[in-house]
């Protein structure tokens, strides 16, 4: 899969890192603590699909420090598009974090050779993309394999702009229907995601930790609120709403945006599956 530009990413991480849910974030951390002080001081390692340029790994691996333990961790960056692949292994060698960037077409699900050898699995903003059947696969790979997981920022379909215009339910449910296209991985779930994940996790006898990690978009962040409001426009005429109603609305938000007027927000989930 591919089709988010590194400029995107980069514009939307601030947010990002404010939206993760402490609460799920630190229940699948003590986890891994757990199983880092049972194991003696091998390196703890973890697999994030979807990685884009590596902001699971930016956004966890302050919580992640184990120096009593005397436990590092080495991260393996699953990612299947060119660009983002260079810019990860690029900015992975800045920062100083112990990564493995690999190509990987996540399409059919985990391979034994991108599980073998890790200690858990993440993802962010990834499993709205996908087919139930395809969380079904995930779900029984890291069952028999008996791995953690953590999915945060799954988009849930709540969206809102403040100040309010009657045209936004018209692109939230364009951005809703939009969601359900297939991504690469059979129609996508969208906003039912989370939901089916965490029922599917609980199903195969995980312990399920999840809570809101919702986007709110300062009225300063200009870039990243220009490009959420351009393709949410871009999703209404995918889906047949009316082409002068989109662009009025469109240039409207665009011309608060640039006054710093206003606040956008988005529904997301985090989840973390904690093996019994």
């Amino acid at each position: 899969m591919s089709g988010f530009s590194g400029d995107w990413l980069a514009a939307r991480e601030p947010a990002d890192l404010r939206a993760r849910n402490a609460d799920v974030r630190a229940a699948f951390c003590a986890h891994l603590r757990e199983i880092a002080g049972r194991r003696g001081n091998r390196p703890l390692r973890v697999l994030d699909l979807g990685a884009g340029t590596g902001a699971t790994m930016r956004a966890l691996s302050p919580h992640l420090g184990m120096p009593h333990l005397g436990v590092s961790v080495r991260w393996r960056l699953a990612e299947h598009d060119p660009a983002l692949i260079a810019l990860a292994r690029d900015l992975a060698g800045r920062d100083g974090h112990e990564a493995e960037v690999v190509d990987a077409d996540l399409s059919r699900g985990l391979s034994r050779d991108l599980i073998a050898g890790v200690d858990a699995v993440t993802t962010s903003a990834f499993l709205d993309l996908v087919s139930a059947g395809w969380i079904d696969g995930l779900a029984e790979t890291l069952k028999r394999a008996g791995l953690p997981f953590l999915a945060m920022l799954t988009y849930d379909g709540r969206q809102s702009l403040d100040p309010e215009h009657p045209f936004d339910e018209t692109v939230r449910a364009a951005m809703a229907a939009h969601q359900g296209g297939d991504k690469g991985f059979g129609a996508a779930l969208g906003p039912a995601a989370h939901a089916h994940a965490s029922a599917r996790f609980r199903g195969e006898g995980y312990r399920v930790v999840e809570g809101m990690s919702d986007w709110q978009a300062r009225p300063e962040e200009r870039a990243f609120q220009t490009m959420l409001v351009e393709g949410w426009a871009q999703a209404a005429r995918e889906t047949g709403a009316g082409a002068s109603e989109v662009e009025n609305w469109l240039a409207l938000r665009l011309t608060q945006i640039a006054q710093a007027r206003l606040v956008a927000r988005v529904g997301h989930r985090d989840l973390a599956a904690l093996p019994g």
